[in-house]
């Protein structure tokens, strides 16, 4: 791809860089910027700078937020007692998109998966064992991934948590095996939180 400008030439690496955008949409983006006021564009780069200088990670959940703690985590009218477990913040973007979910979150981060590098000590699994043996919590529904490493890392977790007293479920598969949260319509996501199932009986099952 041929550019009569350097300045133009890293914009549109800079843009490329971002996941699903290559050279191509990223020289559309860059040039629609142009077309832009220079206002606009100062607006837009300033946005996303203060972005990332400034978010935070709630300090109890890990979820993203503007504040040491998210506001899912200090809504008083949200049940303080049902932990809902996710791989990633774009899972509770997508679970509170339903509407159909009243409680709070615990983001770990990822999943377990040895082939990647990535085991029980890389994701935040020891905060939610100790929020669960020291909060309040009656119930933690597991809303992973329905594949084998989803079903890995509810197992472990399981099996850390056989001593405390607290309900253990997971989402129904209204999912299909090997999909994936964020890109299942609402209504599926929400009758896979409704319909939930006991954990004892998800992994006996399997």
């Amino acid at each position: 791809m041929f550019f009569s400008s350097s300045l133009l030439e890293n914009a549109v690496n800079e843009f490329a860089k971002l996941p699903g955008i290559g050279k191509k949409t990223a020289l559309r983006l860059v040039l629609h910027l142009l077309k832009q006021p220079e206002t606009d564009v100062a607006l837009f780069s300033s946005t996303v700078a203060k972005m990332r200088s400034e978010i935070k990670f709630c300090i109890r959940c890990h979820n993203i937020s503007d504040k040491e703690m998210c506001n899912i985590c200090t809504n008083t009218l949200r049940q303080q007692h049902t932990i809902c477990v996710v791989e990633n913040i774009r899972d509770v973007i997508a679970i509170e998109s339903t509407q159909q979910f009243n409680g709070i979150y615990h983001v770990l981060g990822g999943i377990i998966s040895p082939l990647d590098g990535i085991g029980p000590e890389q994701l935040t699994i020891e905060d939610l064992v100790y929020r669960i043996k020291n909060e309040d919590i009656q119930e933690v529904i597991f809303a992973l991934n329905p594949n084998i490493q989803g079903d890995t890392t509810i197992y472990y977790i399981a099996r850390k948590l056989k001593d405390v007293k607290v309900k253990i479920t997971t989402i129904a598969r209204g999912i299909a095996f090997g999909g994936e949260l964020e890109y299942a319509d609402e209504m599926t996501l929400a009758k896979s939180i409704s319909n939930r199932i006991s954990v004892e009986h998800y992994i006996s099952s399997h």
